[in-house]
């Protein structure tokens, strides 16, 4: 009998499999990039956070940054999530200094608030300098409006969950 307990059942490869779907959805452009399956240069590829460049710029440092596996949008978050968002931002500062960007006052770290995002793949939008961003750009990652919220914003809203 100790030895069927070990065996794993259709439960357990199901649960298994659940998981892998989790961790990557195959409709997801997002997925997609961090799997090398779209050719896009990813400029930092490790098991929590990947960085790429946008494809649409608003500013002449713009990166996204995003979960390696895939997570939901900034509004499916809890508060177990503020490591991960913690990491993405790290990861957007370090990206940044090594393209040259030093004046860190001169940045956005943001996140677009449902329904106002274009990917449901949380990703967090790294913008340099902000002082360059032409009139739209302004408008789509605008600071304290009902569709962009800065990172800073984001954690304050995780940490304070009970």
């Amino acid at each position: 009998m100790a030895a069927s307990e070990n065996t794993p059942t259709a439960e357990d490869e199901i649960a298994k499999t659940d998981q892998t779907v989790d961790a990557y959805d195959k409709k997801c452009i997002f997925c997609q990039i961090v799997n090398g399956e779209m050719g896009t240069e990813l400029l930092h590829n490790d098991e929590d956070v990947s960085c790429f460049r946008d494809i649409h710029p608003g500013a002449p440092h713009h990166y996204l940054v995003v979960p390696t596996k895939h997570v939901g949008n900034c509004k499916s978050l809890g508060k177990e999530h503020v490591p991960l968002v913690e990491k993405m931002v790290e990861t957007g500062k370090e990206i940044l200094q090594k393209n040259n960007v030093t004046d860190l006052n001169d940045v956005r770290f943001g996140f677009h608030w449902p329904p106002f995002c274009s990917v449901t793949h949380l990703h967090l939008h790294v913008l340099a300098p902000t002082s360059l961003m032409g009139f739209l750009s302004r408008f789509v990652y605008r600071l304290n409006s009902y569709w962009f919220v800065t990172a800073d914003q984001l954690l304050q809203r995780l940490n304070s969950m009970s």
